[in-house]
């Protein structure tokens, strides 16, 4: 063993036997020896002297780069020499006299790679230096299995690195994968196809590896060359003879299998094709799929059919003439029933899209009315097919149940799996409902009878198509229980389910009932056994929390939708819910994690819309809502006299039991209408006044915890919609304890609130509104930067996103008192000091916010109050220095700087709409300040924008006119004239 043998064994070591210092040196020698010039002769060398198998691998690797990295400035001899010497070995002639029988008796991956150079070769130069590769190699062939297998991994090699379209090609790889192909068109390729032949019926029976490798080739090849020398009398029974061969392993019958799907595959016109596939008799392969669903064989053949019945589905689509679509559907009725059973029973091709095959083959059902005995039988097989798919694995049951990590993945995978497949179902149930709702309903009937280890999955997947089969359904058809329905609603009602403490069964059964409620309004006989399902332990009494808690946001829905007819039941609904009620207020309840929106108050809710009817008797109502609110109250009354004496462990407990009465008042408040509370009866209305007073306290004890401020902030908002008017005496109480600790997130809750009570009761309003405004200015500009905000690194804090917000909210608040004539609040003695900051703020983001609708906001709040305080014919002014801002400052700024900028975009929608803003506000100026506006915009203005004279006279005849249209038209046009002055430059910026 020489030095370079040595250094090649050391830097492919990986057992660490071998000293790093030594390893990393022998890297280095084997990197050197690559540099010298007869690198290619001392590679040849080796690999005709070597058997070391990593040496072998070194010297084919070094040859590989050499050849793909220096092809260009070799010189003629060493391409000669590396020519003649790799294509001896791989042809088992000597080689400098030397027998090439070592590499070729190596393992599998060295003579990949000796092929690997071999295929390098054929890159630069097949055709035009090397036109004869193919032909010489042909005749090498009768030497036996070695040099077949050899051929065999070349073709094999070229697909890989060259031909094959399954890995990205550059676009020099793709001109000369098409200089070869062609090549072999015209030379060899009938050649190659031969010898295929001739090895495959000669080796059969003595050598199935290299039968299989053979035909392994091939399959890759028929994609691209002529179908006709495969598609034949030769070679099709051959194929189907091995296919069919019982003796014969599977692998080498799984090849032949791969390469008649490569036959059905080839692209070609739909007509071509369909000749094609009906010469291929498929039929006689359609046993084996139901031999052994496990077997490579089982699966090669499952590919097959599925493949073939795509491409016949394709005829049948793209074939408009009468007989040829005929021949086509009546393939296709031929292969479906083993296509069913493949989708059923085997492992499916990945390339293979169940979901879209089948959706196609509806498609063109669709066509059909009515449909004939065939097609229903194939209706009925996909939704066989469906619901095996959609049926969870039992191997999860416990995961999902207790809804571990593991069965939150499984389920999130399942639900989106699930969606394509349920389309499909609403697509046969639109094209075949008689079929698809008798199979939903024996399918239901089937997994309630089916053993306890296996009808938690069947129930499931039974109910989900019935539930997923209701979101097809029209209202009309859902209340009057067409076809079948008036029986299927009845049967999932009183079906008894073994399985239904399963949190998915429970689910999909609630969520079921729920979907088809517009039928049980109809047939009201059934209301009983709905309610039924809800309360038992079914329902809102079922042992998993996230069942219980989804029942009781259901139940609240179906309250929703049956409302008076569920008023003969309120007594025991109530009865049936005291225990749910009282946990949820309960202290252990309200400690526990709650789950987003379905945290237990829409028991309350729906508790709500039942007593808050009108048609329930006054009296009931109130003893049903005191019996409600009293206990909550005094349990919030006893904690706030407890409040002192509580620890830091204790408080945490209390505050969380406070929120959850809170949302339960909340919820409940809701079913109850303003006019019932205030007009109707007034006893309802005093009883919320008096709940409203007890949680205000609740502000007074802890004003400084924000959870409860919160949830006291969210009842006030509903009790502005439920009391009504009726509401003011708190008001004062209540913002002035809001008020009192406001963070920037409070505080923009806080002018939410505010925004609600000036909508709501517009100019009723101003006397509190003209209390809390100077406090509320004084706050928010102490907070808030009078211009841009900071940008940059360590720039977007909770904190900073908070006053973000509260300057939003902001907007909004002055957008809202502008619009509900309420400005002359902004001119009280106590806010009169806020009116330059307020008015230089409006300016500034009028012109500079990013947010377009924010700047739109701000100019129409200009807008508004020019129309509050400008009057005209022109008298003393009520804001003295107002006119003479909105003509220097914002005429200027706004209505002309800022839309000459470059990022004023007129291709924007919101540009858009805030432009034409812009623009009325010229108009309303023009309007309330004549000829001052006018003259200071035009002789001020216009000039420092380089605007010629006629165009000022333009648009002072627009403005002076009527059309609004015509002057906005007109001013987009002359601002995008202004832009590009001076050789295109933008004036401003």
């Amino acid at each position: 063993m020489d030095d370079l043998e040595k250094a090649i064994l050391f830097s492919f070591d990986e057992s660490g036997a071998i000293d790093s210092m030594l390893k990393s040196q022998a890297v280095n020698f084997c990197q050197q020896i690559k540099e010298t010039p007869s690198i290619c002769r001392i590679c040849i060398e080796k690999l005709s002297l070597c058997n070391i198998v990593q040496v072998q691998f070194w010297c084919l690797q070094t040859l590989h780069e050499v050849v793909r990295v220096k092809y260009t400035s070799m010189s003629s001899e060493e391409r000669n020499l590396i020519r003649k010497s790799v294509f001896s070995m791989v042809c088992c002639e000597l080689v400098d006299g030397k027998s090439s029988m070592r590499v070729l008796e190596s393992p599998a991956f060295i003579r990949n790679k000796l092929a690997q150079v071999l295929v390098t070769l054929i890159y630069f130069e097949y055709p035009l230096i090397w036109s004869s590769v193919f032909v010489d190699f042909l005749p090498q062939l009768n030497k036996g299995s070695m040099v077949i297998d050899m051929f065999c991994r070349v073709l094999n090699s070229l697909d890989d690195e060259l031909i094959s379209l399954d890995y990205p090609r550059t676009a020099e790889e793709l001109t000369v994968a098409a200089r070869i192909k062609d090549a072999m068109r015209q030379q060899c390729v009938e050649q190659i196809v031969r010898a295929w032949y001739d090895i495959v019926s000669m080796y059969r029976s003595s050598d199935f590896e290299v039968c299989t490798g053979v035909l392994d080739c091939m399959r890759r090849y028929i994609s691209w060359i002529d179908i006709n020398l495969i598609a034949n009398d030769a070679f099709i029974p051959l194929l189907f003879e091995l296919i069919l061969a019982d003796g014969l392993p599977e692998q080498f019958r799984g090849a032949a299998v791969g390469c008649v799907l490569a036959v059905v595959s080839k692209r070609m016109d739909p007509q071509s094709k369909l000749n094609l596939l009906q010469t291929l008799q498929i039929s006689r392969v359609f046993g084996l799929v139901s031999e052994d669903g496990e077997s490579e064989l089982v699966s090669k053949v499952a590919a097959l059919l599925t493949g073939y019945a795509m491409e016949v589905l394709d005829c049948v689509k793209r074939l408009n003439a009468e007989n040829a679509n005929e021949a086509s559907k009546k393939l296709l009725n031929e292969v479906l029933p083993s296509v069913f059973y493949v989708m059923q029973n085997c492992e499916v091709d990945t390339t293979f899209s169940i979901v879209q095959f089948l959706s196609g083959y509806v498609a063109t059902m669709k066509s059909l009315s009515p449909l004939k005995e065939e097609q229903c039988l194939h209706a009925g097989q996909i939704l066989e097919v469906i619901l095996t798919q959609i049926r969870y694995d039992p191997t999860y049951r416990n995961n999902l149940d207790v809804l571990d990590k593991i069965g939150i993945e499984e389920e999130d995978r399942m639900v989106e799996y699930r969606k394509d497949l349920l389309v499909l179902l609403r697509s046969v149930g639109r094209v075949a409902p008689e079929v698809t709702q008798v199979f939903i309903r024996n399918s239901l009937a089937n997994a309630v009878t089916f053993s306890a280890d296996r009808n938690v999955e069947e129930v499931e997947a039974a109910l989900t198509l019935l539930y997923a089969l209701g979101e097809s359904m029209s209202e009309e058809a859902m209340r009057t229980g067409a076809g079948h329905l008036s029986e299927l609603v009845p049967m999932l009602l009183q079906t008894k389910l073994p399985c239904h403490s399963n949190r998915l069964v429970a689910l999909v059964y609630l969520e079921t009932v729920t979907r088809y409620m517009k039928f049980i309004q109809e047939h009201t006989q059934y209301i009983p056994v709905v309610l039924a399902a809800f309360l038992d332990e079914r329902g809102i009494h079922h042992p998993n929390v996230h069942v219980s808690r989804r029942a009781s946001y259901l139940f609240m829905r179906v309250v929703k939708l049956l409302k008076a007819k569920l008023v003969p039941f309120i007594e025991n609904i109530l009865q049936s819910l005291q225990d749910t009620i009282a946990r949820f207020t309960s202290m252990n309840y309200a400690s526990k994690e709650l789950s987003g929106s379905e945290d237990g108050s829409h028991i309350f809710e729906a508790i709500g819309l039942l007593i808050g009817m009108e048609d329930v008797p006054p009296e009931k109502q109130s003893d049903y809502l005191s019996s409600l609110l009293t206990p909550l109250c005094q349990q919030v009354q006893t904690m706030l006299l407890d409040a002192k004496m509580l620890n830091p462990e204790e408080s945490t407990a209390k505050f969380a039991n406070i929120q959850q009465i809170i949302m339960a008042i909340n919820a409940l408040s809701k079913g109850f209408s303003e006019r019932l509370v205030t007009s109707s009866r007034p006893a309802i209305g005093l009883m919320f006044k008096q709940t409203l007073d007890v949680l205000l306290q609740i502000l007074v004890v802890f004003p400084k915890v924000e959870p409860l401020r919160c949830k006291v902030t969210s009842f006030i908002h509903r009790m502005v919609d439920t009391l009504g008017a009726s509401v003011f005496p708190y008001l004062p109480k209540a913002l002035e304890q809001l008020l009192a600790e406001s963070e920037p997130k409070e505080m923009a809750g806080f002018l939410v609130l505010l925004n609600q009570l000036i909508c709501k009761f517009n100019t009723l309003v101003h006397d509190i509104l003209d209390e809390v405004f100077p406090a509320i200015a004084g706050r928010i500009f102490n907070i808030i930067p009078r211009d841009a905000f900071p940008s940059g690194p360590g720039t977007n804090t909770e904190e900073i996103r908070e006053v973000q917000e509260l300057q939003r909210t902001l907007y909004t608040f002055l957008h809202v008192i502008a619009t509900h004539d309420l400005s002359s609040v902004f001119l009280s003695p106590k806010s009169r000091g806020y009116l330059d900051p307020i008015m230089q703020l409006l300016l500034y983001t009028s012109c500079n916010h990013k947010d377009y609708l924010v700047r739109k906001a701000c100019v129409q709040i200009f807008i508004r109050l020019i129309k509050d305080w400008c009057a005209r014919p022109f008298v003393e002014e009520k804001v003295p220095g107002f006119q003479s801002f909105m003509i220097e400052a914002f005429a200027m700024n706004c209505c002309l700087y800022s839309v000459l900028d470059k990022s004023f975009e007129f291709g924007d929608a919101n540009t858009l709409v805030l432009f034409g803003e812009i623009v009325l506000a010229q108009k309303v100026m023009y309007e309330k300040f004549g000829n001052d506006f006018l003259v200071h915009f035009v002789t001020k203005g216009f000039p420092s924008a380089h605007c010629p004279p006629d165009l000022a006279e333009q648009y002072c005849q627009k403005l002076q006119g009527n059309d609004i249209k015509a002057l906005k038209s007109f001013y987009q046009s002359l601002i995008e004239k202004l832009r590009v002055q001076q050789n295109g430059s933008l004036v401003f910026r």
